[in-house]
């Protein structure tokens, strides 16, 4: 198993999950015709875990570059990394749906594409989150040894399971919603030997423990994934773990494509909407197809491929400020340069 493969097995398995999880709600809201109980179903099962698995593999090497970085060099290269394409892509699709309401299911406004500072919107949630879970962990670190990894998790899981009686805002809402999965991406890295030396043994046992698992947050207990509480961490960890176990499954074999949408996760992620928004509209306005699997399946492998051809014209034409800040006005640069003349 080559070194860090199934990393990107869980990510391509991951951002799967958002695009298909995203063109099924944009079908669903644009009215066409679909099963609403199948719907439902599905979509509370990709939600219980798909961005929590995120979470989870952003933690992975988070300890390595924190002591490498430092916790103020870290943070600043998160600037960079997450925060840039944030604002960038916020404000290009904010914008485009803006010009484009008239066709699709939102009527967003330019005060909403500019109010991203306080307010994100759409799937860019997820890296406004994900830069304050870097903050705050970055903060922890400083202040507790990695030894202590399991008992932040169990403190910051105490949090997920009581976050419904705490009164809190947006911003500790997302710290307490997603810090105890980046912990345990953290935690991982001591138990990881386990993993890949039992891999296979553990993808059939937590395979079933997922399905069980599934079935009964759905079934017997009718919890949702909005549910929150015990049981929604609990199927949440087992889900993440089943497939960490599964793409190290993966990892025995080598399935190049799968591969790349991994490496590309981050690109996928930044432009699916607009690529599967636009399937949606062209399919149902201007070809008057109303199928709900034309729509699903169609919606889904544009919502990938697309990005992915624009990663390459971008790569080939070398328009990189769209995926990452240039290095000369990068913060990481601007931070470099004040540390020099702090030397000085």
């Amino acid at each position: 198993m080559e070194r860090n493969h199934w990393v990107d097995y869980a990510k391509a398995i991951g951002i799967i999950l958002v695009v298909y999880g995203h063109v099924a709600r944009g079908v669903q809201k644009a009215g066409i015709q679909m099963d609403e109980g199948l719907f439902q179903l599905v979509d509370s099962i990709i939600y219980s875990f798909h961005m929590p698995l995120f979470f989870f593999l952003s933690g992975l090497f988070f300890y390595k570059s924190f002591k490498g970085r430092g916790a103020t060099g870290l943070v600043v290269n998160k600037v960079d990394t997450i925060l840039y394409p944030y604002v960038v892509w916020s404000l290009l699709q904010g914008s485009l749906e803006s010009i484009l309401s008239k066709y699709t299911n939102g009527s967003v406004t330019f005060g909403d594409v500019l109010s991203l500072a306080w307010q994100p919107r759409a799937q860019f949630w997820f890296l406004y989150a994900l830069f304050l879970v870097f903050v705050t962990s970055s903060l922890l670190f400083t202040l507790f040894d990695k030894s202590r990894s399991a008992l932040l998790l169990i403190a910051f899981g105490g949090l997920y399971i009581i976050k419904g009686d705490i009164p809190s805002n947006m911003v500790l809402n997302f710290i307490i919603g997603n810090t105890f999965f980046f912990i345990l991406g953290i935690w991982f890295e001591d138990i990881k030997s386990i993993f890949e030396k039992n891999y296979a043994s553990l993808a059939l046992a937590f395979g079933a423990l997922f399905v069980i698992g599934q079935y009964a947050f759905h079934g017997p207990m009718g919890l949702t994934r909005e549910s929150g509480g015990a049981a929604s961490l609990a199927l949440a960890t087992v889900s993440i773990i089943f497939v960490v176990a599964l793409s190290m499954c993966l990892g025995k074999i080598k399935i190049q494509w799968l591969l790349y949408v991994g490496v590309s996760s981050m690109t996928i992620y930044l432009m699916h909407v607009v690529a599967g928004s636009s399937v949606r509209v062209a399919l149902s306005k201007f070809l008057g197809i109303q199928s709900p699997s034309a729509h699903l399946i169609i919606g889904t492998l544009i919502g990938i491929i697309a990005p992915l051809v624009a990663q390459a014209i971008i790569k080939r034409y070398h328009l990189n400020a769209l995926l990452t800040a240039p290095k000369s006005a990068s913060a990481e640069a601007l931070f470099m340069r004040l540390r020099k003349n702090q030397a000085a």
